[in-house]
């Protein structure tokens, strides 16, 4: 999970995925919830690479500043994604490389997957973040970790992902983390910075163990409809804990790149505690076939570690400068 290790999504994930698609050759059985007439197969897309980041000290579990070196990546993978280069069955995957021997502890960056029609041919950590990719051992532009996988596509093959490094939360570490995108033209083999290398949110240089202001659980939706008026423009959303667990509120914020990620606007806030709550987190945003931006969002009017949630949907027509409606859709409890 992300750095405040949230778990409500994780009941509404496993009601999901009590549908299971299994393997088969031909048709799946009458009483399957899935039939299939086409065959397939597993195939691992991952393999070890080199890449950057810390050695966890073994006793206090502590990150060393001016340790950061090179690692082999070859140890733990989660929080998969995945996304489609739109006409075609190439694929590009991101998840979270756990590094060297340390994968028993919280120690990862992001990497990704290059799928070329059904075959793995690549992956590798995401460049950017740690001291090997950036030739310095300043924190930042060297984070202990980065996280939260998401990729999308525009129309000309150029692969986005809004990205969360941060340093570890339980040490006394400025600043505690950011809110950043990065951009891959040849499938996820390499990575730039987008918006000139800055932030989305400028981060304030609180300490890691503060929660006045934590950025996390960031999200990517790309317009990827030819001749669209909004045709290859990047919608980035996240969510920022305001003394949140303990009390605090969780808002939302929204930034628009209009020209392929070279630059993104300033961000703006979205939904408010007297329509959704005071804490409102977990976005997922994805464009519908006119254009229009969707967003699903969680929120609960107390702590969201109590159980108590409500999910709601935000719409946006004008290319997320308005969102104007809020649809309850579901209380978990």
């Amino acid at each position: 999970m992300s750095r405040s290790s949230v778990h409500t999504r994780a009941g509404a994930l496993a009601l999901a995925l009590t549908l299971v698609l299994q393997a088969s050759s031909g048709y799946a059985s009458a009483s399957s919830p899935w039939l299939s007439s086409v065959a397939f197969t597993n195939v691992v897309a991952s393999s070890p690479v080199a890449g950057g980041g810390y050695p966890v000290e073994a006793v206090t579990n502590a990150y060393v500043p001016g340790t950061c070196g090179p690692q082999p990546l070859n140890s733990n993978h989660s929080e998969s994604w995945i996304a489609v280069k739109p006409g075609t069955e190439d694929l590009v995957g991101s998840s979270k490389f756990f590094i060297s021997k340390w994968s028993t502890f919280y120690d990862f960056h992001l990497g990704t997957y290059t799928i070329l029609n059904g075959t793995p041919v690549a992956n590798n950590q995401v460049q950017g973040y740690d001291c090997t990719t950036v030739g310095s051992q300043e924190m930042p532009p060297s984070w202990t970790m980065n996280t939260d996988p998401n990729v999308d596509f525009d129309t000309q093959g150029r692969a986005y992902q809004v990205t969360l490094p941060f340093n570890a939360y339980w040490q006394n570490m400025h600043p505690n983390g950011a809110i950043m995108v990065s951009y891959s033209n040849d499938m996820g083999r390499h990575w730039l910075k987008a918006n000139g290398g800055q932030p989305l949110e400028q981060s304030p240089n609180s300490t890691s163990l503060q929660f006045g202001h934590v950025e996390d659980k960031q999200w990517v939706a790309v317009n990827h409809i030819p001749g669209h008026p909004y045709q290859d423009h990047v919608y980035a959303l996240w969510s920022v804990f305001n003394g949140a667990p303990n009390g605090g509120s969780v808002d939302l914020r929204i930034a628009v790149s209009r020209d392929r990620g070279a630059t993104f606007s300033r961000y703006n806030s979205f939904t408010t505690p007297s329509v959704s709550g005071r804490q409102n987190f977990y976005v997922q945003p994805s464009i519908d076939a006119k254009g229009d931006l969707y967003i699903a969002f969680a929120s609960t009017e107390q702590d969201k570690k109590s159980g108590q949630v409500t999910l709601w949907v935000a719409k946006s027509t004008d290319d997320g400068q308005t969102l104007r409606s809020h649809a309850r859709s579901l209380e978990l409890a």
